[in-house]
């Protein structure tokens, strides 16, 4: 029960900071980030949230439901524009495997030149 006590006052502490400061991002993820900032600067110990985290990991499927059941209102949308949302699918992904491929092919030549005497 402590664990699950943790991350939802992560998660209301980033609340918090979202509202107070009107910051652009949303609180789940000020909370993530403060959370991690906690447990690697060893502020929280990883035995404590972690049952909590294995039982939401275990029952992740429930919280795509909602996300699920919400698309099915776009399905007439999704049927009559399929050709272009596949495409945009497609090469979107091509885009983002390849621009990451050439950035790792570059990072590593740099690495390798300065590793060369």
């Amino acid at each position: 029960m402590l664990g699950f006590s943790i991350l939802i006052g992560y998660y209301v502490l980033g609340w918090v900071i979202q509202t107070g400061l009107q910051v652009p991002i949303p609180a789940n993820v000020i909370g993530l980030i403060l959370f991690t900032l906690s447990l690697f600067f060893k502020i929280i110990k990883l035995e404590w949230v972690e049952e909590a985290g294995e039982f939401l990991i275990k029952h992740m499927l429930l919280f795509f439901i909602p996300f699920v059941v919400g698309t099915m209102v776009f399905f007439p949308y999704i049927g009559a524009n399929a050709v272009q949302l596949l495409v945009s699918l497609f090469v979107s992904t091509i885009g983002v495997l390849m621009i990451t491929g050439w950035s790792v092919k570059l990072l590593k030549g740099k690495e390798k030149s300065n590793e060369s005497p």
